[in-house]
């Protein structure tokens, strides 16, 4: 940590009459060089020996020429057809490796963010023109294209340099007016926020309060305090009457069903540990389509889901309160396969059509919405108040809901909702063996297991936690209503 002692005056300039407004990029000469500082810190030794990770360029697949060429390069990957293998791991491999050579990889360095809000139309057709000239340059190295490229390099920044200091006058204009006193606050707030940047907090705190700053404790620390938090169970008494299974048959899936989960899936989010986006699937259209439905019914018949799907990458997100060194001020976010999300939304689909969830609840619900249940409450309140009459209310706040779920109360809840085995027995094994690693500043921690609670970041964990909350709430509800 660097020790934040005062400026003192020879660390700053006044050039006389200048207006502190006229000068919005002067900063103290000493902010500069703690700036600076900073930075070298950035490739000191916490991060030396990290193995930068490389990614495949998988948002190219936006722009349809690179789609198509994809669909081509896996053809002649393939014999000449679009016709996947029919096991998982031969199929991943050869989308990956294709992936790679026709989208290219990452460099794997972090881009610095730049302050852009101010760029106009102008500014931007002028930035496009530029980075046009620089590839021509790189492509055909004549003086002629150098001279295009130094030109367009120099007129970019003095338009730059206009447009920032007109928006820097209309935004000093704006912040001297009694609207702009909102604006100035929120301003502060995101320059906070900026300041703690935790992509680069490579240092942590221990359970003890203790500074952690070399790699392998800082590691330790991460993988330590989220396998306690993942594998911890409230004290509960264990249940000891059973519930009559449903053995039936249940239906192969079918392709109209992929294509609906397809459909359902966002694109843009962050890939699993397979590193195989949905994107490549809605890229391949009916190939993958029809290799996706077989893959699935086998996975249904045998109950068995491809290795691979079991792991997953967490990675902390700061909560944007408290200290930022302390790990229970992060929440874990979970990145899965996106493969394995959408198996998880065909299960999904099939299992809102077989159990029905009490009309009160609210939340993960198709057309319904906890705004709903509020809206309700605050009628309720209303009538109540002009009524003159006391309403007792009981509000309940579950801490780590999602994490602190008994996987064993998740299956009989299941079974009483009148689940059929084979349903249940296929999201158990989504369950079986799964294991994660911590992504953190300064790299990956090991491997560990995940033994309680529900997936973060699961396409199917909303409806099973929805499942539990109406069998645990069943007996109040049955009482409420006089039955």
């Amino acid at each position: 940590m660097l020790a934040a002692d005062p400026l003192s005056p020879l660390d700053q300039r006044e050039i006389a009459g200048e207006k502190q407004s006229d000068l919005p990029d002067l900063l103290p000469e000493r902010m500069m060089e703690i700036s600076d500082k900073e930075k070298n810190r950035n490739v000191g030794p916490l991060c030396m020996g990290i193995e930068i990770e490389k990614k495949t360029k998988w948002w190219k697949l936006k722009k349809e020429e690179c789609c198509e060429k994809l669909r081509q390069k896996l053809r002649q990957a393939l014999g000449g057809q679009v016709v996947l293998p029919d096991d998982w791991e031969t199929t991943a491999e050869v989308i990956r490796e294709t992936g790679r050579k026709v989208l290219g990889v990452s460099s794997g360095r972090r881009k610095e963010d730049k302050e852009t809000w101010w760029w106009n139309e102008e500014v931007q057709d002028s930035i496009q023109r530029k980075r046009l000239a620089k590839k021509k340059w790189d492509m055909d190295r004549t003086e002629e294209n150098r001279q295009e490229y130094k030109e367009l390099q120099r007129r970019v920044k003095r338009e730059v340099s206009k447009a920032k200091q007109k928006a820097y006058d209309e935004l000093y204009t704006r912040l001297d007016t009694r609207e702009g006193e909102k604006d100035l606050y929120r301003l502060a707030r995101q320059r906070d926020r900026d300041g703690k940047d935790v992509q680069q907090v490579r240092v942590i705190k221990d359970r003890d309060g203790r500074v952690l700053t070399s790699e392998e404790s800082v590691q330790r620390r991460w993988k330590e305090y989220f396998e306690e938090l993942m594998n911890e169970e409230n004290e509960r008494e264990k249940r000891v009457e059973g519930v009559n299974s449903v053995e039936q048959e249940v239906d192969k899936i079918r392709k109209d069903e992929v294509r609906k989960a397809l459909k359902r899936m966002k694109s843009g989010k962050a890939v699993g540990p397979d590193d195989i986006p949905v994107e490549v699937w809605k890229c391949l259209g009916e190939a993958a389509v029809g290799f996706l439905t077989s893959l699935f019914n086998r996975v249904l018949e045998s109950e068995r889901m491809p290795e691979e799907w079991r792991r997953s990458v967490l990675v902390p997100i700061f909560k944007n309160k408290g200290d930022v060194q302390s790990c229970s001020n992060y929440r874990g976010i979970k990145l899965m396969s996106h493969t394995m999300k959408l198996w998880e939304r065909v299960v999904e689909a099939r299992l809102r059509k077989v159990v029905e969830i009490c009309e009160q609840q609210y939340g993960f619900m198709s057309r319904k919405s906890t705004t709903d249940a509020i809206f309700a409450l605050r009628i309720l309140m209303e009538k109540y108040r002009d009524g003159q009459r006391e309403l007792h209310c009981v509000f309940v706040d579950l801490e780590k809901a999602y994490d602190r779920v008994p996987r064993e109360e998740l299956w009989y809840c299941m079974r009483k909702s009148g689940v059929a085995e084979k349903y249940v027995r296929v999201v158990q094994d989504m369950y079986e063996r799964s294991r994660t690693v911590v992504r953190c500043a300064v790299g990956q921690t090991e491997e560990f297991k995940v033994e309680v609670g529900l997936h973060q970041g699961s396409a199917l964990s909303p409806f099973l936690f929805a499942i539990v909350m109406d069998q645990l709430s069943e007996k109040v509800r049955q009482e409420s209503l006089g039955q």
